[in-house]
């Protein structure tokens, strides 16, 4: 599928899910994290983490963002979300990820030449 504004999107069974729009900074985010046994609560935080590492990245993505789903076989409007500057979740998830990635680098082996 093309994105009316030219950006390629496309599923497969091994990555069931469409990030429309800025896509090369937070799509590396879900294929690493996600994983065909989360629960849809848990395949959120993926979710969060890929939009925060978008809207870091690049000037030009930004809040509010809104989420919204479909049963499988609907086209009936499931769960919507508007996520706004100040949404506490969204907050915590942002800091939480930014201190995982400090934590995870200093835990790297050191390059050597």
């Amino acid at each position: 599928m093309i994105y009316p504004e030219g950006n390629f999107i496309e599923a497969s069974n091994d990555t069931p899910f469409f990030q429309i729009g800025e896509t090369k900074y937070g799509r590396p985010i879900l294929v690493r994290a996600y994983d065909a046994d989360m629960t849809f609560e848990d395949a959120a935080k993926p979710l969060m983490v890929s939009f925060d590492s978008t809207i870091k990245a690049n000037l030009s993505v930004g809040l509010l963002l809104d989420l919204q789903t479909y049963e499988v076989d609907s086209m009936h409007i499931g769960h919507t979300l508007r996520i706004e500057a100040d949404d506490p979740y969204f907050q915590s998830i942002s800091e939480g990820w930014g201190e995982a990635l400090k934590q995870a680098f200093h835990s790297l082996p050191d390059f050597k030449f």
